[in-house]
């Protein structure tokens, strides 16, 4: 092996994909990798180009999102106006916010990978998803509800601290109508029971980042599936979370597509209700 070992980010950057690509390959035993004492991926050069040589072309650059741009957009000194206009941007090259959410979630992911290998600061962490989650919020404030549409409360799992995912769903959610009612983190879960109690909404979203407890997961889904189906209310449960793998009430959904899916759905009055 060479002295210099190469990061996720560093490998993405040379094979023009994501980290996130450069992770799957890795587990998968395609990418041959090393670990740190903390257990982050560390790539011999050299390896890396058996890789390339290895797929005769196979692993090409990715057609999805800009996800260089956007790391030097959010990490740039350009204001919120700029920021918005290229959120608006790609609203109008994709066609619907789903598919914006659906971009911006691999550039969450590389975020994440960048801080997990060093090479993004917990400051620069902080900027970009505070930067993005501002003109977000922004975005979704000029969505308008459709009349007569389900009214949806918006919520992190109890203990949950990540709310970005969940203002991408907010975007997708309010494109399609529903009025939404955001209650973010830090939420007793009790209070969300009292509030589903009380017939003000008609649905629940609950999300959950991959490092939430699932022995913690599974105790909310119970007492929010049962209060949701006493009193007929559709329950969402998203994110990367582990959530437990048969739920006894509600709806499962890891991706914004699904997400659309999920609302249409319920407006043509089909329960996604496994029990």
């Amino acid at each position: 092996m060479t002295d210099k070992l190469l990061t996720s980010a560093e490998v993405a950057r040379i094979l023009g994909v994501t980290a996130g690509s450069v992770k799957r390959w890795a587990d998968m035993g395609l990418l041959r990798c090393a670990r740190t004492v903390g257990r982050h991926r560390r790539f011999d050069p050299v390896e890396v180009e058996r890789f390339l040589k290895d797929q005769t072309g196979a692993v090409q650059p990715e057609h999805g999102p800009d996800v260089e741009g956007w790391m030097e957009i959010l990490l740039s000194d350009c204001d919120t106006h700029q920021l918005l206009a290229t959120l608006y941007a790609e609203r109008a090259r994709l066609g619907a916010w789903w598919k914006v959410a659906e971009s911006l979630a691999a550039v969450l992911e590389e975020i994440g990978e960048r801080w997990a290998e060093g090479t993004l600061s917990i400051l620069e962490e902080h900027v970009a998803t505070e930067r993005l989650s501002r003109c977000l919020a922004q975005v979704s404030d000029h969505l308008p509800a459709r009349p007569g549409a389900p009214r949806l409360l918006l919520t992190t799992a109890e203990g949950e601290e990540h709310t970005l995912g969940l203002l991408l769903a907010e975007i997708v959610i309010r494109e399609h109508g529903w009025p939404v009612l955001w209650a973010g983190r830090r939420v007793p879960l009790s209070e969300i029971v009292a509030h589903v109690a009380s017939g003000s909404v008609d649905a629940v979203a609950v999300s959950a980042s991959s490092v939430a407890d699932p022995g913690d997961l599974l105790a909310q889904t119970e007492r929010l599936g049962a209060i949701c189906r006493a009193g007929e209310v559709q329950l969402l449960l998203g994110g990367s979370g582990p959530w437990p793998e048969w739920i006894p009430y509600g709806a499962r959904v890891v991706t914004f597509q699904e997400l659309r899916g999920w609302l249409k759905l319920v407006e043509a009055g089909s329960r996604p209700d496994p029990a």
